[in-house]
């Protein structure tokens, strides 16, 4: 068979599942690089490498690429992503590998409230539920037993759920007036300007290992997004999103192998939570969506 011949959505749960596979690759190597880097100059590296591979495109479409009709947005699209990262990577360095991916997965929960709360969407009492459910399975994971508070990692393995959310939400209504090259630019340009400062107050000289798996680190952060991207390009969300939780068993042998980490039994009852609950209010919102479109349908004036 071809590959043109294979089915669209699973041509996409292909990508997605090649994107996942490259993302824990990513975050065992910012693991690995974080024992004597400090995070700040990780995300530089990775933020110069990621431009860098962009740039013909971000230079072939000047100077539209920067004529953005919300400035505002990009932003605290950038301030929020520039969070994230920093969070989230701090996280991942300091947390077993299982912990922090399956907090992450929390962001769906993130974006729909604060789509509520910014976009004034409306959530029925069933998807409450299911956020209120996957919020429990995050407590269950960053909570560590025999722990009389939160382990500081895990607040900011949330604080960056939240702040991906946030970025998604805005992403949303970016899409509705710029350019996706320009939205791009935006965040290329001005995550790299932000991140400056404290990679030359932090800095340490990289050994020869430590740069080429920075290099690594910006060039599978690339490639991983342009697979998740085709992905979401060639496959229906409901199909391939889902997908996305396989990363979980990527982490768990990965950490297993590089860092003889193994995940306690509350991460996995914290996953099996928060997986169900997204994957449940993803059902919800493509019911809710095919009903509206059937009444678009019924009634065309």
């Amino acid at each position: 068979m071809r590959w043109d011949d294979v089915p669209d959505n699973v041509r996409g749960g292909i990508f997605i599942l090649l994107a996942g596979g490259l993302f824990s690759i990513m975050v065992a190597l910012i693991k690995l690089v974080g024992a004597r880097i400090h995070v700040t100059e990780i995300l530089f590296f990775r933020q110069t490498t990621m431009m860098l591979l962009a740039l013909p495109a971000l230079i072939h479409g000047l100077p539209g690429t920067l004529k953005s009709a919300r400035v505002d947005l990009q932003v605290v699209r950038v301030i929020a992503a520039f969070a994230a990262m920093l969070l989230g990577f701090s996280a991942v360095i300091n947390l077993p590998l299982a912990d922090a991916t399956t907090i992450s997965f929390s962001k769906s929960f993130f974006v729909t409230v604060l789509a509520i709360l910014l976009l004034g969407e409306v959530v029925g009492i069933r998807r409450w539920a299911a956020l209120a459910a996957g919020f429990c399975g995050v407590l269950i994971v960053a909570w560590p037993q025999g722990s009389d508070s939160f382990n500081i990692y895990g607040v900011m393995a949330i604080m960056s759920a939240a702040a991906v959310g946030l970025v998604m939400v805005i992403i949303r209504k970016l899409s509705q007036v710029d350019h996706p090259v320009t939205i791009l630019s935006y965040q290329a340009v001005g995550v790299g300007l932000l991140m400056v400062p404290p990679t030359i107050w932090f800095w340490i000289t990289p050994t020869l290992t430590e740069l080429l798996l920075l290099i690594a680190i910006g060039v599978v952060s690339a490639l991983g997004q342009y697979l998740n991207i085709l992905g979401l390009r060639s496959g229906e969300a409901s199909a391939v999103a889902p997908l996305e939780y396989v990363r979980l068993i990527y982490v768990i042998a990965l950490g297993y192998l590089i860092f003889d980490e193994w995940p306690e039994p509350r991460v996995f009852l914290g996953a099996a939570i928060i997986i169900g609950a997204t994957v449940y209010t993803l059902h919800r919102e493509l019911r809710t969506a095919s009903k509206l479109a059937g009444c678009r349908d019924a009634n065309p004036l």
